[in-house]
């Protein structure tokens, strides 16, 4: 009798609580690629092509460790498509008297788990994610404890005092928790960026991405440029190139955004984070030495780390904490459908085309873009919000839903209605002016504030602040701005109504099923 121990696909870490046993010969680890998994929503080929070749690359690493490995791949002859059949097909194979495996990320995931043990009339014992530094339990004690609401900030203060980074006893470094003031720069389009880490795929990533093109070779995007990293050895290089090139200035530009430059100083960690290649305690860690050493900035250093034990866990744990309902979450509803050029890129609002660009190219772009772009211009246009979470879920090689759908609804789209955000993250083509170069090769003109040239960003803005009035302007960060409208004059108000109306008009909802 042994112990069939499942790993899901973003669980490739030896450090995973599942795997926490004193003798390897009692038990089987259960590895799935799943159809269910890979087409609940058609995700971007280099998104396949990176789970499965760093679940197959781990599966020879943990043979080589000793561990006994049931590995079903995606075209294996009677693959169920589900999780949950290849668990049957595997108790079918094996002497199993219990299974172990430790939680899943996502609700629906979770959901089947915790009905196998009535299904398989079998002990399933479910354990604790261990690789986040917050655990589910301990961010439920905090959120109850929070009578003004829930704030990042706060959270990630108290994950510093936690983890000790960036510390001197109970205080933080250089007397601040946060240095974000000093990481708003643009940058210099004649700058000379350090190259992206890549990694040659060797035998076992082409026969994936020959799986994933014979497949799902009709998904979003395509594989000419995946080099992402594969394997934990991998994932650990890229780390330290990353501290060594592009650390240093990542926290001045981490914001900025520049045309055909989709990397600048950025990680390019989150999707070695989020499968299990990386830990991220030790990633910020290397990060923390780094600025002991004299080597780099607070403002990098402090700006890194706080995107990984603040956001990433705030993020994980608001996921859990609002529960399955918070996708649906739709405040202002809106309902416009996601329009075409999410998919073609074919706009000629140049920012909207390069950050799509940038993203079916390598299923990445980085957080300002997603962010301040993307999410922007779908928060200012009224794209209803399930549409906006599945484009997100799609696209981004980073993606699952824990960390996908929090921010969509609780940042990009303020879907609900400030649970996450205390206010919406709305801008005119100003923001993008100041943060990019994007504005001088564009047909619209950014200083134009109304009128068939002009930025469509502008009157967006302020159409979508004078539709919503009745919700934001109790908002105390939003007065101003409201005073600012007010004293335009009438005819003004209703030049930018409608010139946003007119806008809204020539958007094209897709004409291929790409997300569902």
């Amino acid at each position: 009798m042994a112990t069939l121990i499942p790993v899901l696909g973003d669980q490739l870490s030896l450090d995973l609580s599942s795997l926490d046993v004193e003798d390897r010969s009692d038990c089987i680890v259960l590895m799935m690629e799943v159809w269910d998994e890979a087409t609940y929503v058609r995700h971007h080929q280099q998104k396949i092509a990176l789970i499965f070749s760093a679940m197959r690359h781990f599966a020879e690493e943990l043979r080589e460790g000793g561990y006994e490995v049931d590995y079903v791949k995606l075209d294996d002859d009677d693959n169920s498509g589900s999780f949950t059949g290849e668990v049957e097909r595997a108790l079918a194979r094996h002497d199993i008297d219990a299974i172990r495996i430790t939680e899943a990320g996502e609700y629906r995931v979770m959901d089947a788990i915790e009905g196998w043990s009535d299904t398989f009339e079998l002990p399933v014992d479910i354990r604790p994610d261990t690789r986040f530094v917050c655990s589910l339990d301990e961010f439920t004690a905090w959120a109850q404890s929070r009578d003004g609401g829930l704030r990042m900030e706060y959270f990630y203060r108290d994950m510093r005092r936690k983890t000790g980074l960036l510390m001197d006893g109970d205080e933080p470094v250089e007397g601040r928790w946060n240095f974000d003031h000093e990481n708003r720069d643009s940058a210099d389009p004649d700058t000379d960026f350090p190259p992206r880490p890549t990694f040659e795929p060797d035998a076992i990533t082409r026969d994936v991405m020959d799986l994933v093109a014979s497949r799902f070779g009709n998904h979003f995007g395509d594989l000419e440029s995946f080099t992402w990293p594969v394997t934990a050895a991998e994932a650990k290089d890229a780390l330290e190139q990353f501290l060594d090139h592009r650390l240093p200035c990542f926290g001045a530009t981490q914001d900025a955004m520049l045309t055909g430059e989709d990397f600048l100083n950025h990680a390019l960690l989150s999707t070695s984070i989020n499968l299990g290649l990386l830990d991220p305690l030790y990633v910020c860690e290397r990060a923390e030495r780094r600025y002991n050493d004299g080597k780099v900035p607070i403002e990098a250093a402090e700006g890194f780390i706080r995107q990984i034990i603040g956001w990433r866990e705030y993020i994980r744990g608001i996921y859990w904490w609002e529960g399955e309902g918070y996708g649906e979450e739709n405040y202002f509803d809106a309902k416009r459908d996601l329009p075409d050029f999410y998919w073609t890129g074919e706009t000629d609002m140049h920012c909207m085309a390069e950050a799509v660009r940038a993203t079916r190219e390598h299923a990445y772009a980085h957080h300002i873009q997603r962010l301040m772009v993307l999410g922007n211009f779908a928060l200012l246009a009224g794209i209803e919000p399930r549409q906006v979470q599945d484009w997100y879920l799609v696209v981004y090689a980073d993606a699952y839903e824990w960390v996908e759908m929090p921010n969509v609804v609780g940042m990009a789209l303020f879907a609900d209605g400030g649970a996450m955000a205390s206010k919406p993250y709305a801008a005119s083509g100003n923001y993008i002016n100041k943060m990019s170069d994007y504005c001088s090769s564009c047909r619209y003109n950014v200083s134009k504030k109304t009128g068939e040239d002009a930025c469509p960003f502008n009157a967006l803005y302020w159409h979508f602040l004078d539709r919503h009035r009745d919700k934001l302007s109790s908002n105390h960060r939003l007065g101003r701005i409201y005073s600012n409208w007010d004293r335009m004059d009438d005819a003004r108000r209703q030049e930018y109504r409608d010139s946003a109306d007119a806008f809204l008009k020539t958007l094209t909802p897709p004409q291929e099923p790409w997300a569902r």
